[in-house]
Order: C-alpha cells, then structure tokens, then sequence
C-alpha cells in the first residue's frame, strides 16, 4: 500500500500507512520505510527523505542501500548537494555499501 501511494504521488498518506501500521500489529521493515522514503523523494520533500532515514534505527529497521539511495536522491532533488555527500560518506560507516544508484544520485546532486 505504501508502495502504491509512492507511485501514485501521496507522500503525505505513505507517511500516514508508515505511522499506521504498528497499532495495526504490523511492524514496518526495511521495505515499508523504503518506499516511504522514496515517495518523500518523489515529491520533494527530502527534509521528510531524511528524517525517516535518521528514525529507522530507532524503529529497530537497518537502512540499507535503497534507504540510502532514495534520501541521497531526494537531496539531489532539493538542491542539497552537501546533504547528499554527507550521506554517501556516511554509509559505509553504518555497514551499508554504496552502489552506482547512491553514486549517480551523489553526482546528481553536485551538478
């Protein structure tokens, strides 16, 4: 359902699902705050990109390079080039190795 609302442009009901699910019993994974963080990209909003990135931890998900990838984007997206960096640099300090998608995104961002 996230997923769809990321492809549909609903960033705002993907963050509402996100918040939703533990009272459902569902816990959210890596894949739900995925496609969270990227229908956050998808519009724009990297600030909303960054701060489900920083909560993952703390919810008990590990980001991994699709997290990573989609928030370095969505700092592409709103023009924060240092941001973008910061986060490519900072991924392999949290286990996760970057791929040519974090790397594009990264270039992106400085262009």
């Amino acid at each position: 359902a996230i997923s769809a609302c990321e492809k549909g442009g609903q960033w705002e009901k993907a963050l509402s699902l996100l918040r939703e699910m533990p009272g459902a019993g569902v816990q959210p994974n890596e894949y739900s705050y995925n496609a969270a963080i990227s229908a956050c990209e998808k519009a724009g909003r990297w600030e909303k990109a960054l701060s489900l990135l920083r909560e993952m931890p703390a919810a008990g998900v590990r980001p991994n390079v699709v997290s990573y990838s989609a928030a370095i984007s969505a700092c592409e997206k709103g023009g924060q080039w240092e941001k973008a960096l910061s986060l490519l640099r900072e991924m392999p300090g949290a286990g996760v190795q970057p791929n040519e998608y974090s790397y594009n995104a990264a270039i992106s961002a400085c262009e």
